[in-house]
């Protein structure tokens, strides 16, 4: 019999063995090897008992399920602080989504308001006779602030003037941010949430173009506000802003004098400056405040004569609100309100300057991306890098770097050194030449991004021009071009790009085992601040045949692209490169080339007082025109490209010898007129491939043509894959199997699905939409693709093993593993089912499917 003190004492000995109770000693030691090896192995931790005697006491497996649990605390402890930012982040976006709630009713309440007050005197008008009294009617009730306003009287340009005018615009600018003064509509396509930029709006119905944008960022206000008025910093259409005076305003106010350039985004349009005053205060409830507004003869204060070839724009009372968080960080509101003058450019890129979606995404929502991705640089200490190393200042430099050289070009401004060279008689291309020292010095001391003729370039030529786009996706159309430069470029003028090159170029880290269409492999780099906008190197392999053999090498380019978005209302797409060596630096100059396309097709007419706006509508994202098409998915934008237009910006640069100006002028203009047809070429392939959707079809964007080849083949896709497998591919929408039914099922299909030619090098001929992602390529290039270059060298094994069986059996499982993407990115697929597509009319092959099944990027 076991007594009960033995029971006891046996208990009390396996609880002894089960729970261990260390000392600080131990506890120190383990923590210690914790920090230099979280997981250590059984090897290890033997050691670890080994070289500490006070864990001689410890058995190794207690040791094991230590570093068990410290690493369940670790995770717990980690996810922990991850929920709590969270919570912090949710709390003061819903403070700010009530904010913005409160001020909504306030803006619904007076428009009732006036609704009830214009339907009084539309009921009396038929009794009241007509006569002066009139005015004083209509004057008296809540008319626009603008109208009722007096005219502005003459004041004094002294410090006590400013100061008046300041305390207007702060008031003004108020009345915009949290008040009623303006209409503001939501920006189509962008919802507010605890993931999104922030909450963005437009104008509608206000004088000239705004856009509101209000916003959570991690950052204290004094650094949100400094940030933000070093506006060239983070605006790239910002030329230049020169501070002119600064006057003392209060105890911590200052009211500053500002005149500031902005580059013009495209040839059709000439550059618009401002002169501005600009005051910064603290409110009384501790909130900073910077708005500005214009100067000039209607504001009463000081002017600023005219600068050639710029045309004078106003800036409406403007500026940005920030206060602290109580979770951290700061709240912000921005307000971007502007005239810009649209009478000074021609009708057909009008909307450009009436378009208040534009300077949403230009100004607004590149303020606020930029202070997110600072205030993310600074929370981790800068410690991830990107491409070549590179953190992502250093890359937000470079895409900056890209683009400001693109617009100095563009413009071409006199005080930059460029000056216009005379015309062949043909005015579709413009060429500029620049011979200041510092673009001098730049292109001798490195390489150009063009045919350098000799040995000693002392000049720069740009050749630009500015063309129509109608029926076609800028996003679509740019994304094309960026994966077939083969298309458009010419490999002669690559050759002369690779001759401007440095000996040692090919030394870049190029993977060896990438694919690339056209003789080009894309490596990419990283994202900059904005979440749309990409960084790679394009190495342009064996470029031309020029008849020097020294030419026949790779070329690299510094590459980057932006506005690839098919959803975002107004979005500009880029593709700008600057060709680069192995020794680039951070500070290496730069002679970007590239396009901008730009939609000119406002997706809101904010402008127009006659405009009537389904809000309800609106909110839910998307135009009165992608509505017609029936789906509300991501495809609904692109179904508006019928009867869009965009105007596309061409730009190349080239660095030459002096005296060899007239010869390299004449070649400069063929090459961009030869691009000029490229692209009307491109553009018509991608309008006439689009699907055109009957109302209600809902077949999203990138479908092929449904028409009844496309209805036929996906048809067949399914008869074939139920003869062969014994079970269906998809199910029918509607459940009796039409063509349109079919072919929308079969193209938002989870597998990637190809329809791959009997030719003797097979190429593929369809893909659906998962296809076309896993390829990262589009219809019209789809059928530029072999289908050995998909696969890696175990695929191609494993592809030559199984498709003898296809042919014969019918059928085929590829065993998974990696595959290569258009774009030369790594996928990884679990299997791969292949079958023969059956012709059910004469029963004869037409065709042999893929379908890759749980594909990804690795």
């Amino acid at each position: 019999m076991v007594t009960a003190k033995e029971a006891a004492a046996a208990a009390a000995a396996m609880d002894a063995s089960k729970y261990v109770r260390y000392t600080p000693e131990q506890v120190e030691a383990l923590e210690r090897l914790y920090y230099e090896c979280p997981k250590p192995s059984s090897l290890r931790r033997q050691q670890l008992v080994r070289d500490c005697p006070v864990l001689a006491s410890v058995d190794p497996k207690q040791i094991k399920v230590w570093f068990q649990n410290r690493r369940c605390r670790e995770k717990q402890r980690k996810e922990s602080s991850r929920l709590q930012a969270v919570n912090r982040k949710l709390t003061a976006m819903n403070k700010l989504l009530m904010e913005e709630n409160d001020r909504l009713q306030k803006q619904v309440s007076q428009l009732v308001y006036e609704n009830g007050y214009y339907r009084q005197q539309t009921q009396s008008a038929g009794l009241a006779t007509t006569d002066t009294s009139c005015e004083s009617v209509v004057t008296s009730g809540p008319q626009n602030v603008a109208a009722v306003l007096p005219q502005a009287q003459p004041r004094d340009a002294g410090p006590a003037g400013l100061m008046s005018i300041a305390e207007e615009t702060l008031t003004e600018f108020l009345s915009k941010a949290t008040g009623t003064a303006v209409e503001w509509v939501q920006m189509p396509g962008m919802k507010p949430g605890p993931d999104s930029i922030g909450i963005i709006a437009i104008s509608h119905g206000c004088p000239g173009v705004a856009a509101r944008a209000c916003g959570l960022v991690g950052m204290e206000p004094a650094k949100v506000a400094e940030v933000l008025k070093d506006r060239p910093l983070w605006l790239r259409d910002c030329r230049s802003m020169e501070v002119v005076n600064v006057l003392p305003a209060g105890t911590s106010g200052t009211v500053e004098l500002l005149y500031m350039q902005l580059y013009a985004p495209t040839t059709l349009a000439p550059a618009r400056d401002f002169w501005l005053l600009r005051y910064t205060s603290i409110l009384d409830d501790g909130s900073l405040v910077v708005c500005e507004r214009s100067l000039g003869a209607n504001q009463g204060g000081p002017s600023m004569p005219l600068v050639q070839p710029f045309v004078r724009g106003e800036m409406l009372p403007s500026g940005f609100l920030v206060r602290p968080s109580d979770g951290g960080g700061s709240v912000i509101h921005i307000v971007d309100h502007m005239d810009l003058e649209p009478w000074s450019v021609p009708e057909v890129v009008r909307p450009l300057y009436e378009s208040s979606a534009m300077v949403a995404q230009k100004m607004s929502m590149a303020a606020l991306r930029y202070l997110r991705q600072v205030a993310h640089e600074d929370t981790a200490h800068s410690v991830v890098t990107g491409g070549w190393g590179r953190q992502p200042a250093s890359l937000r430099a470079l895409s900056q770097k890209l683009t400001r050289g693109f617009n100095e070009a563009l413009n071409g401004l006199a005080d930059d050194g460029w000056s216009v060279v005379g015309s062949d008689g043909v005015d579709d291309v413009c060429v500029s030449v620049s011979s200041s020292p510092s673009r001098v010095v730049s292109c001798n001391a490195t390489f150009s991004n063009g045919p350098v003729v000799g040995t000693g370039s002392s000049s720069v030529l740009c050749a630009k021009a500015s063309m129509l786009l109608q029926d076609v996706s800028p996003p679509e159309l740019l994304r094309f071009m960026r994966e077939q430069r083969s298309q458009w470029a010419d490999s002669n003028l690559d050759a002369f790009f690779a001759s401007a090159m440095k000996p040692d170029f090919c030394s870049l880290p190029i993977p060896p085992r990438l694919g690339g269409f056209g003789g080009q492999v894309i490596l990419p780099l990283a994202h900059t601040f904005d979440p749309e906008e990409f960084l790679e190197v394009i190495k342009v392999g064996n470029a031309g045949n020029y008849q020097d053999a020294l030419l026949h090498r790779d070329l690299f380019l510094l590459q980057m692209y932006n506005g690839v978005d098919e959803n975002m209302a107004g979005t500009c797409s880029e593709l700008i490169f600057a060709p680069i060596d192995a020794s680039f630096s951070d500070d290496s100059p730069l002679l970007p080339s590239g396009f901008r396309i730009i939609p000119i097709d406002a997706p809101l007419d904010t402008s127009s007082p006659k405009c009537t706006l389904d809000l309800a509508s609106t909110l839910e994202a998307g135009t009165p025109r992608s509505r017609t098409s029936g789906s509300g998915g991501p495809g609904t934008a692109a179904a508006a490209c019928a009867g869009s237009k965009a105007v596309m910006t061409i730009v190349f640069q080239f660095a030459f010898e002096s005296h060899l100006q007239d010869s390299v002028a004449a070649m400069a203009r063929q090459y961009v007129r030869s691009i000029v047809a490229s692209v009307q070429r491109i553009a018509l392939a991608l309008s006439s491939a689009r699907l055109v959707v009957p109302h209600g079809s809902g077949v999203s964007h990138g479908a092929p043509a449904a028409g009844p080849e496309a209805a036929t083949l996906a048809r067949w896709i399914c008869q074939s894959y139920r003869f062969h497998f014994g079970a269906e591919l998809i199910k029918s929408a509607d459940g009796s199997g039409c063509g349109e039914a079919v072919l929308k099922t079969l193209w938002h299909h989870a597998g990637a699905i190809l329809c791959c030619s009997l030719k003797a090098l097979p190429v593929f001929t369809f893909a659906n939409q998962s296809g076309l992602d896993m390829l990262e390529t589009t219809l019209v290039a789809l059928q530029d693709i072999a289908l050995e270059r998909v696969f890696d060298d175990q695929g191609r094994k494993n592809l030559c093993a199984e498709l003898p069986g296809v042919m014969e059996q019918g059928f085929a499982c590829v065993p998974g593993g990696m595959c290569v993407s258009g774009l030369g990115r790594p996928v990884s697929y679990e299997k791969a089912l292949a079958w023969k597509v059956l012709d059910d009319g004469s029963g004869g092959v037409h065709c042999v499917c893929f379908m890759f099944v749980n594909w990804s990027f690795v």
